[in-house]
Protein backbone atom coordinates (compact mmCIF):
# COMPACT_ATOMS: atom_id res chain seq x y z
CA UNK A 1 0.00 0.00 0.00
CA UNK A 2 1.10 3.52 -0.83
CA UNK A 3 1.44 6.18 1.87
CA UNK A 4 1.18 9.97 1.75
CA UNK A 5 1.83 12.86 4.09
CA UNK A 6 -1.07 15.24 4.77
CA UNK A 7 -0.82 18.31 7.00
CA UNK A 8 -3.71 20.47 8.13
CA UNK A 9 -2.11 23.88 8.29
CA UNK A 10 -2.63 26.47 11.04
CA UNK A 11 -5.61 28.06 9.28
CA UNK A 12 -7.39 24.70 9.01
CA UNK A 13 -6.76 23.93 12.68
CA UNK A 14 -7.83 27.42 13.81
CA UNK A 15 -11.01 27.22 11.73
CA UNK A 16 -12.01 23.87 13.27
CA UNK A 17 -11.73 21.88 10.03
CA UNK A 18 -9.63 18.97 11.36
CA UNK A 19 -12.60 16.62 11.63
CA UNK A 20 -13.87 17.58 8.17
CA UNK A 21 -10.50 16.81 6.57
CA UNK A 22 -10.13 13.50 8.39
CA UNK A 23 -13.70 12.57 7.49
CA UNK A 24 -13.12 13.15 3.78
CA UNK A 25 -10.06 10.89 3.73
CA UNK A 26 -11.87 8.21 5.75
CA UNK A 27 -14.98 8.34 3.54
CA UNK A 28 -12.76 7.91 0.50
CA UNK A 29 -11.56 4.67 2.07
CA UNK A 30 -8.01 5.54 3.10
CA UNK A 31 -6.48 4.28 6.32
CA UNK A 32 -4.99 6.66 8.88
CA UNK A 33 -1.68 5.22 10.08
CA UNK A 34 -0.19 8.22 11.91
CA UNK A 35 -1.40 11.52 13.32
CA UNK A 36 -0.21 14.18 15.72
CA UNK A 37 -1.15 17.72 16.70
CA UNK A 38 2.05 19.69 16.98
CA UNK A 39 3.71 23.06 17.16
CA UNK A 40 6.18 23.14 14.26
CA UNK A 41 9.73 24.24 15.01
CA UNK A 42 11.40 26.75 12.70
CA UNK A 43 14.00 24.08 11.84
CA UNK A 44 11.35 21.57 10.76
CA UNK A 45 9.44 24.22 8.79
CA UNK A 46 12.61 25.26 6.95
CA UNK A 47 13.43 21.65 6.10
CA UNK A 48 9.87 20.94 4.94
CA UNK A 49 9.79 24.00 2.67
CA UNK A 50 13.46 23.70 1.68
CA UNK A 51 12.64 23.41 -2.03
CA UNK A 52 11.35 26.99 -1.84
CA UNK A 53 14.34 28.39 0.08
CA UNK A 54 15.41 30.79 -2.68
CA UNK A 55 11.90 32.05 -3.46
CA UNK A 56 10.58 35.35 -2.14
CA UNK A 57 7.67 33.69 -0.30
CA UNK A 58 9.86 31.23 1.69
CA UNK A 59 10.07 33.35 4.86
CA UNK A 60 6.31 33.89 4.87
CA UNK A 61 5.66 30.16 4.48
CA UNK A 62 7.90 29.37 7.42
CA UNK A 63 6.39 32.10 9.62
CA UNK A 64 2.87 30.93 8.82
CA UNK A 65 3.48 27.23 9.50
CA UNK A 66 5.06 27.96 12.90
CA UNK A 67 2.35 30.46 13.89
CA UNK A 68 -0.10 27.92 15.31
CA UNK A 69 -0.48 24.13 15.68
CA UNK A 70 -0.79 21.83 12.68
CA UNK A 71 -2.10 18.29 12.39
CA UNK A 72 0.42 16.03 10.67
CA UNK A 73 -0.94 12.75 9.27
CA UNK A 74 0.06 9.73 7.24
CA UNK A 75 -2.62 8.05 5.16
CA UNK A 76 -2.39 4.72 3.38
CA UNK A 77 -4.21 3.23 0.39
CA UNK A 78 -4.03 2.46 -3.31
CA UNK A 79 -2.97 5.58 -5.25
CA UNK A 80 -3.36 7.65 -2.07
CA UNK A 81 -0.86 10.31 -3.22
CA UNK A 82 -2.73 11.13 -6.44
CA UNK A 83 -6.16 10.65 -4.95
CA UNK A 84 -5.24 12.70 -1.89
CA UNK A 85 -4.17 15.60 -4.12
CA UNK A 86 -7.52 15.36 -5.89
CA UNK A 87 -9.39 15.51 -2.55
CA UNK A 88 -7.31 18.53 -1.54
CA UNK A 89 -7.76 20.52 -4.75
CA UNK A 90 -5.55 23.00 -6.59
CA UNK A 91 -2.99 25.03 -4.62
CA UNK A 92 -4.94 28.22 -5.28
CA UNK A 93 -8.39 27.73 -3.71
CA UNK A 94 -9.99 29.96 -6.35
CA UNK A 95 -8.91 27.40 -8.97
CA UNK A 96 -10.03 24.43 -6.87
CA UNK A 97 -13.15 22.58 -7.88
CA UNK A 98 -16.19 22.59 -5.61
CA UNK A 99 -16.16 19.41 -3.54
CA UNK A 100 -12.42 19.61 -2.85
CA UNK A 101 -11.15 20.72 0.55
CA UNK A 102 -9.61 23.90 -0.80
CA UNK A 103 -12.52 24.53 -3.17
CA UNK A 104 -15.05 24.27 -0.36
CA UNK A 105 -13.16 26.09 2.41
CA UNK A 106 -10.34 28.19 0.94
CA UNK A 107 -10.27 31.66 -0.56
CA UNK A 108 -6.62 32.73 -0.85
CA UNK A 109 -3.46 30.86 -1.78
CA UNK A 110 -1.73 31.98 1.43
CA UNK A 111 -4.44 30.35 3.54
CA UNK A 112 -5.13 27.16 1.61
CA UNK A 113 -5.71 24.95 4.69
CA UNK A 114 -3.81 21.80 3.84
CA UNK A 115 -0.62 20.30 2.43
CA UNK A 116 -0.41 16.98 0.64
CA UNK A 117 2.56 15.18 -0.87
CA UNK A 118 2.74 15.61 -4.64
CA UNK A 119 4.57 12.37 -5.53
CA UNK A 120 5.42 9.01 -3.97
CA UNK A 121 9.07 10.03 -3.51
CA UNK A 122 8.07 13.32 -1.88
CA UNK A 123 5.65 11.47 0.39
CA UNK A 124 8.41 9.15 1.56
CA UNK A 125 10.71 12.10 2.31
CA UNK A 126 8.00 14.08 4.10
CA UNK A 127 6.84 11.12 6.18
CA UNK A 128 10.44 10.49 7.29
CA UNK A 129 10.85 14.18 8.14
CA UNK A 130 7.68 14.45 10.24
CA UNK A 131 7.33 10.97 11.78
CA UNK A 132 9.56 8.42 13.46
CA UNK A 133 8.92 4.86 12.31
CA UNK A 134 7.48 3.89 15.71
CA UNK A 135 4.88 6.67 15.41
CA UNK A 136 3.24 4.88 12.47
CA UNK A 137 0.86 1.97 12.87
CA UNK A 138 0.25 -0.72 10.26
CA UNK A 139 -3.21 -2.16 10.48
CA UNK A 140 -5.95 -3.43 8.22
CA UNK A 141 -9.42 -1.95 8.29
CA UNK A 142 -12.35 -4.35 8.38
CA UNK A 143 -13.75 -2.45 5.37
CA UNK A 144 -10.79 -3.34 3.13
CA UNK A 145 -12.73 -6.12 1.39
CA UNK A 146 -15.49 -3.65 0.56
CA UNK A 147 -13.03 -1.19 -1.00
CA UNK A 148 -10.54 -3.34 -2.89
CA UNK A 149 -11.01 -6.30 -5.22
Amino acid sequence: MERTFIMIKPDGVQRGLVGEVISRFERKGFTLVGMKLMAVSRELAEKHYGVHKDKPFFAGLVEFIISSPVVAMVWEGDSVVTSGRTLIGATNPISSAPGTIRGDFGITIGRNLIHGSDAIETAQQEIALWFKEDELTSWESSTKGWLYE
